[in-house]
């Protein structure tokens, strides 16, 4: 221990060594006349100063470490793409600070696949969250038992009606008959055509074998876009049966493109090099099941695979088809069914239009979980696909931007990737916007075309919403938006975007059912019924 009288000492050297030290400008300055008398007077101060010292110097270092840390993940990441696909083929060298910065379009932002939970799980293990969940479903259950006890009391007996279900899924065997060809199509003829044009061969054997994958792309195209078509014409599909069939020619088109797109041009670049071989099949048929439309050879994966939680994703989509056919049955047609008996009016129109806001939202919601949560999570289960995140908190978006991104990250990242990533590419990239209305107007195309086939007519109501509303909102309602107020408009021209639809759908499904026309010409497929069907 050291004795009283040297830490005496050294307590007034320390004194007088700080009595000597510059002062901060506007810091008081502890004079050795304040000091004997009034101690806590001037350590007060200097305990603030050094705490708000520290605090800079902890945020300091906490910047320069977040900095060093993603240098070294940068590393990582550009060591792992080079590394990784030397086992197949050969890549050109790209240094780690031009990763990003390449004009190669194959080697741009890549989609990175990584193990995690879907955001709803993950909120799930908080029992608040949870409980919001449950009173939602209690709300469901309340407004199903409350419309039979109405019907009971009105009519004296409970309408459990399923009409509506077994209408929409009716022929349900045709189309997934005619999903077998479809599927062969795309598992045979795009990995054929990769094997065509990866041999390394003589220039006239090499150009045949191009022409003759060509042919085959350019068949298997004609399946996947005629063949559905042409069953769901020929035999009047109803709209649940038409949508296994356009959803799977949608998906596989863009997943055959998908694996065109990432395995041609290495195929191509290094086709006179030794060892080069296509990916393995089996990696192609897991890709044509997997819930991702963007190719890679390997995926994480999950160690094993829970069959409960399987089940329990298959359940409740199940529970929100039978839900979605409820609403639809109670909420819009006892108000759709009848509208083509009144002259159209700006009145009749409005009002339409707000009885069909809360079904609309409503059904917005249902196919959000039934499909981008339930659907999608029991097939990664099943096939233990490690990255689960097919959507983000599109629900606390503050801009259309935010939300066009989060709400479907599947399909965002297949647009972004190769419509988006591609068009500045090709344009050097010095066109975002171009580039961002081309992805705009490829969405917009392809859900009108998932519209038309589903419901059997050309009304391009969401046509319009994507390119009229949805590309200035897109603009105008960017990132910069933020605050509540923003996720207030957000949601509210939300509800009248799914209003206007399902009422104008809706309006039309049941005018062309009432005002059939005795000829099928061009103009009566593509004109609204709706604006002149009066019975």
């Amino acid at each position: 221990m050291e004795p009283r009288a040297a830490q005496v000492r050294r307590r007034e050297k320390q004194g007088r060594q700080q009595e000597d030290r510059p002062s901060r400008e506007g810091e008081p300055r502890s004079g050795g006349a304040e000091r004997p008398g009034n101690t806590e007077v001037h350590r007060g101060p200097d305990l603030v100063q050094w705490t708000q010292h520290m605090q800079a110097v902890k945020t300091q270092l906490l910047e320069q470490a977040q900095g060093q840390l993603m240098q070294l993940l940068d590393q990582a990441m550009w060591e792992a793409i080079q590394a990784y696909p030397a086992q197949d083929r050969p890549v050109p060298s790209i240094p780690p600070d031009s990763l990003h910065k390449t004009r190669e379009p194959s080697l741009g932002k890549r989609k990175v696949f990584i193990i995690r939970k879907s955001l709803l799980d993950e909120l799930m293990e908080v029992p608040h969250f949870r409980t919001i969940y449950h009173m939602f479903v209690a709300g469901l259950c309340v407004f199903i038992v409350s419309t039979l006890v109405i019907d009971l009391i009105d009519e004296g007996r409970l309408m459990m009606e399923f009409d509506l279900l077994t209408f929409s899924f009716g022929q349900l065997p045709v189309a997934l008959v005619t999903w077998v060809p479809m599927f062969l199509s795309t598992l045979l003829v795009p990995y054929q055509a990769l094997r065509l044009w990866e041999r390394p061969q003589s220039g006239g054997a090499w150009a045949l074998g191009v022409g003759l994958g060509c042919l085959l792309l350019a068949a298997h195209a004609a399946v996947l876009g005629i063949l559905p078509v042409h069953v769901a014409v020929d035999y009047q599909l109803p709209p649940a049966s038409r949508c296994v069939l356009v959803f799977e020619q949608v998906r596989l088109l863009m997943k055959s493109y998908s694996f065109l797109r990432e395995t041609v041009p290495g195929t191509l670049w290094a086709r006179g090099g030794e060892g080069i071989r296509a990916p393995s099949f089996s990696s192609y048929l897991y890709f044509l099941f997997c819930p991702t439309l963007i190719y890679r050879e390997t995926y994480p994966r999950t160690p094993n695979v829970r069959w409960n939680y399987v089940a329990k994703n298959f359940a409740q989509a199940l529970g929100c088809v039978l839900y979605a056919c409820f609403i639809l049955g109670r909420l819009c047609v006892p108000v759709f069914a009848n509208m083509s008996q009144e002259p159209f009016s700006t009145r009749a129109l409005v009002l339409s239009i707000m009885h069909a806001t809360l079904p609309g939202i409503f059904m917005l919601l249902l196919i959000f979980f039934a499909f981008l949560h339930c659907w999608l999570n029991a097939f990664a289960e099943m096939l233990r696909f490690g990255d689960r995140m097919f959507y983000r908190d599109w629900w606390n978006s503050t801009s259309f931007s935010n939300y066009y991104r989060t709400w479907n990250v599947v399909v965002h990242d297949w647009l972004y990737s190769y419509v988006y990533q591609d068009g500045l590419w090709l344009l050097g990239g010095r066109a975002r916007g171009a580039a961002m209305l081309g992805v705009f107007l490829v969405s917009a195309v392809v859900h009108e075309y998932i519209f038309c086939f589903v419901l059997g007519f050309f009304y391009p109501v969401m046509l319009l919403l994507f390119l009229v509303f949805g590309g200035p909102l897109n603009f105008t309602m960017h990132d910069r938006r933020t605050g509540p107020a923003w996720n207030v408009l957000m949601w509210t021209l939300l509800f009248l975007g799914q209003g206007i639809q399902v009422s104008l759908y809706c309006q039309e499904w049941y005018a062309r059912r009432h005002c059939p026309q005795p000829q099928t010409t061009f103009w009566g497929l593509v004109t609204p019924r709706s604006w002149s069907c009066h019975t």
